[in-house]
């Protein structure tokens, strides 16, 4: 299923509706009413409330200059400073996606071609969550007084629209073309002025506990039921009566069975049937068969999808696209979610392309409110992609070789078994690669009460192909593991560099009350992020409840959840 184009008219509309700003706004027109021409603004000084917030950034001089661009930033108070960056940054990335569709119809080559594309995707994808951040920053409020949005979800969203961005020019790394040069000019400064954004926005908010985001919480009576024990209850109770229910009980709003007895025969026509921003939950029941299928996608606007299928190894979505096609590694996953609230329970998603053909994604991961739950992901280099914003995996069996669980989402995995395979000579397996890139980001891996295990060719032989636990993709990389037990196939030193010293001091890596004889932590690396974490605080921190903001996954009646370390 390709990404729906936009026209140049209806991409206007489009941007103009979903950020709930004005024409001259959003597309930079100026008048003498907004405050006189762009020449009048730029010989304006910046006032002492957007000098202090621009300190706060980690570009201030793009901070400055951005924001003196903006009517009314000059006589704007604190709190008003985070909306109009946030509008501002809005205004950029809707000028951005506007002119880059101008270039659509210029040659391309099949790997730019998949770059650029990946690009408007994402592109669009960040003018929604900009456009939401917007309205959740905005001084408004409801019909019944109560202000709109909340700060985990802002963090979220402003978060993934920067995470966007990296991937958008990542996939033109290798690449010499006119397009590429066409994209960096349009594209100039964009993950700059999201960082700036989320760091007035953090700096508005004493939530910060050495980078990790603290959520106030309202406690049950009892704190001490396991989270194990039962789904997180930012699930509805009838969610979370699906994903336990048998398949016979369920009643799917549409059937994918390849012998013609459901309603359609493939998964992408089931997901044309899919109303588009439906707050109903549309429940696909995929019976069991092997689907490969080209670019299967549950885009953005196919909301609150659940697919169910029968079972691990019976439903089985395959795909064998990898970075060897002369496509980025965005555009090799066999399945990908980006619509909020998807679910997906009892499937196996793999990517058979193989070791010897490197970057092959079977799973990527984009949506909010993400769930994985009893299904395989298998694959070798590159397997789980992570993408963005917040993903809960439970159950789920996890096979791969090189950084094959990676991506920048805020994502915890409980009770999942994650088996490192044989790689192909001369590699070393590396479990996570987490590509946090600006302290603010509220993202990170935690794996919390898994089985870290070898696959039997890797057991054989695992003398000759050492495991580590992860290594830092981005400066910030931010990875956890809590209570789980880990093999001897884990090397003694735990995690590996990158390159030389890059991001040794500005990660977190932490180790919890882990066990089994990977989990020694005697012979660990001495870098300066890493840390044997003893205090439950600390460990808290990285549960279901506060790490992805579980409060605000909620239902309206504001009942919260237990922090879950216990187990």
């Amino acid at each position: 299923m390709g990404y729906g184009r936009l026209g140049t008219d209806q991409l206007k509309i489009t941007l103009i509706v979903a950020s709930g700003v004005s024409v001259a706004v959003l597309l930079g027109v100026r008048d003498k009413s907004d405050g006189g021409s762009q020449e009048q603004v730029s010989h304006q000084k910046p006032s002492q409330a957007m000098s202090r917030a621009c300190s706060k950034t980690r570009y201030p001089d793009l901070c400055v200059n951005s924001l003196l661009d903006f009517p009314g930033s000059v006589t704007a108070s604190t709190s008003d400073l985070v909306h109009i960056s946030v509008n501002m940054t809005l205004q950029h990335f809707g000028r951005a996606l506007f002119t880059s569709t101008e270039i659509n119809n210029l040659r391309m080559d099949s790997l730019t071609r998949a770059a650029y594309d990946d690009c408007l995707e994402l592109l669009e994808d960040s003018v929604d969550q900009l456009s939401r951040s917007l309205t959740s920053v905005a001084p408004l409020q409801n019909h019944n007084g109560q202000a709109v949005g909340n700060n985990n979800d802002v963090l979220t969203w402003l978060s993934a629209a920067m995470t966007n961005q990296d991937t958008c020019t990542e996939g033109f790394e290798g690449v010499n073309s006119k397009v590429k040069n066409e994209m960096v000019d349009r594209l100039k400064d964009l993950s700059e002025l999201v960082s700036n954004a989320l760091a007035i926005f953090t700096a508005t908010k004493n939530d910060d506990f050495n980078g990790i985001p603290i959520q106030n919480r309202k406690l049950l009576e009892s704190d001490t039921e396991s989270e194990l024990d039962e789904f997180p209850k930012w699930l509805s109770r009838k969610d979370r009566k699906l994903l336990d229910a048998p398949v016979s009980s369920i009643q799917a709003d549409i059937v994918v069975a390849q012998d013609g007895s459901g309603t359609v025969k493939t998964i992408v026509e089931a997901i044309k049937k899919v109303p588009e921003y439906s707050n109903r939950r549309t429940i696909i029941h995929v019976k069991a068969g092997k689907y490969e299928e080209d670019n299967i996608k549950v885009g953005r606007k196919k909301m609150n999808v659940m697919f169910i299928g029968d079972g691990k190894g019976k439903t089985v979505i395959t795909g064998g696209k990898s970075v060897s096609d002369s496509v980025t590694t965005f555009h090799t996953a066999s399945f990908a979610a980006t619509g909020a609230g998807f679910i997906a329970r009892d499937i196996s998603f793999e990517n058979y392309a193989g070791a010897g053909k490197h970057q092959a994604v079977a799973l990527r991961i984009g949506a909010d409110h993400g769930v994985v739950y009893r299904c395989s992901i298998v694959g070798y280099q590159d397997t789980l992609y992570v993408h963005s914003q917040r993903q809960f995996y439970r159950e789920c069996d996890i096979y791969g070789t090189v950084d094959f669980i990676f991506g920048n989402a805020a994502v915890v995995f409980q009770s999942c078994n994650i088996y490192a395979r044989k790689p192909m000579p001369g590699q070393k397996n590396t479990i996570t690669a987490q590509n946090r890139k600006d302290p603010n980001q509220n993202t990170g891996i935690s794996i919390h009460a898994c089985k870290i295990v070898a696959t039997s060719d890797l057991e054989a032989s695992k003398g000759s192909y050492p495991t580590f636990l992860g290594r830092p993709w981005k400066l910030y990389s931010r990875t956890v593991y809590l209570m789980s037990n880990m093999g001897d196939h884990i090397h003694p030193r735990g995690w590996l560099e990158w390159s030389g010293n890059f991001a040794l001091d500005t990660l977190y890596y932490g180790e919890y009350m882990n066990s089994g004889p990977g989990g020694a932590v005697g012979q660990r690396v001495k870098w300066p992020g890493y840390r044997v974490i003893t205090s439950p605080v600390e460990a808290g921190r990285f549960t279901v409840g506060q790490f992805i903001f579980g409060s605000s996954w909620l239902p309206a009646t504001g009942v919260a959840f237990v922090s879950g370390l216990t187990v």
